[in-house]
């Protein structure tokens, strides 16, 4: 599977936003205006100052969720690792047919990249400082946070400003957060509207090896998880999870302990590979879950991307919105 799973599982668990359902539009970029011109200076999350000519142009993108806001804001990559899959997994903001594929998530190739001249690299700070290292040689690298469970909203508002500042793009970014805000003020008032405020929901992803069906969890301090929170409503899972992702892992079996008839447990099944329907269908335990039981059981619509920006989290308040006050 071509998700963040390995990175989460790596880090004691280390890394794993359709259609409009009532709060905003979604699904595109705003109109862009012009950039800023002139010298620009960004500080990266490495506390390293990155200071370009002119704001960047020509930029290549290593991980979904910052390539997702470098379209929003109105900037198409030249580059991009692994388009192919960002086009499963990342319906916000599409990619044009002709933007170029540098390799892999985990590999990328620095030779692909570096032909195509870009202004800037933006990669996030879980690729590694070698990767930075030899492409620093040849062009800025802006290097993001991408995830930080202590504070994931507050992490993804200074990722986007920060691109955008390296690209002149910060009135955009300015409108994207502003529309991102107020889908969630506008959702949390719809959920409270309709006596859901409070009520419990659990976020998920999963994979199947073999016979055995393992369960990512995300837990409180999880990208999608904060949204939930923001609305109002409460994240059930209280288990383990790692300090950066705010992701867990568990089995059917760990799932016994969400108990509440109220609970609805979403998941992502973009790549077509969905094991909560096709690898638990016959498994007593999964059966006898009261969320599933009850039909409270949610694969989102494909394309919503879980460690994206403004839009994919809009994307996620709709379907929460949908689900608790539709």
């Amino acid at each position: 599977m071509t998700r963040i799973r390995v990175t989460a599982l790596a880090c004691a668990a280390a890394a794993l936003l359709l259609s409009a359902c009532g709060t905003t539009e979604t699904g595109a970029a705003p109109t862009a205006s012009a950039p800023s011109a002139g010298p620009v200076t960004v500080t990266d999350s490495r506390g390293k100052a990155i200071t370009l000519d002119a704001p960047a142009t020509k930029v290549v993108g290593l991980e979904w969720g910052e390539v997702e806001m470098l379209v929003s804001l109105g900037v198409m990559p030249v580059g991009v690792a692994d388009p192919k899959g960002y086009a499963t997994w990342v319906s916000a903001a599409p990619l044009d047919p002709a933007v170029k594929d540098v390799g892999t998530r985990g590999e990328p190739s620095v030779d692909s990249i570096v032909a195509l001249q870009p202004d800037l690299v933006v990669m996030a700070d879980d690729r590694g400082g070698a990767l930075v290292a030899q492409l620093e040689k040849y062009v800025p690298v802006l290097v993001t946070r991408s995830s930080d469970a202590s504070d994931n909203l507050g992490r993804m508002r200074a990722d986007l400003t920060m691109i955008a500042t390296a690209v002149g793009r910060t009135a955009q970014a300015d409108t994207l957060l502003a529309d991102f805000d107020a889908a969630l003020a506008e959702g949390r008032k719809k959920i409270a509207d309709a006596g859901a405020a409070g009520r419990p929901f659990a976020v998920a992803d999963g994979w199947k090896e073999g016979s055995t069906v393992s369960i990512r969890m995300f837990g409180q301090g999880a990208l999608v998880s904060q949204l939930g929170i923001q609305l109002g409503l409460t994240n059930a899972w209280t288990g383990k999870t790692d300090e950066v992702w705010g992701l867990g892992q568990t089995d059917v079996e760990g799932l016994t302990g969400l108990k509440d008839p109220n609970l609805h447990f979403f998941y992502n099944a973009s790549d077509g590979t969905d094991v909560f329907a096709d690898g638990l269908a016959g498994n007593a335990i999964w059966t006898s879950l009261p969320f599933v039981q009850r039909g409270n059981l949610h694969r989102m619509p494909d394309g919503i991307w879980t460690f994206g920006g403004p839009l994919s989290g809009q994307q996620y308040v709709d379907q929460f919105v949908k689900t608790y006050a539709g």
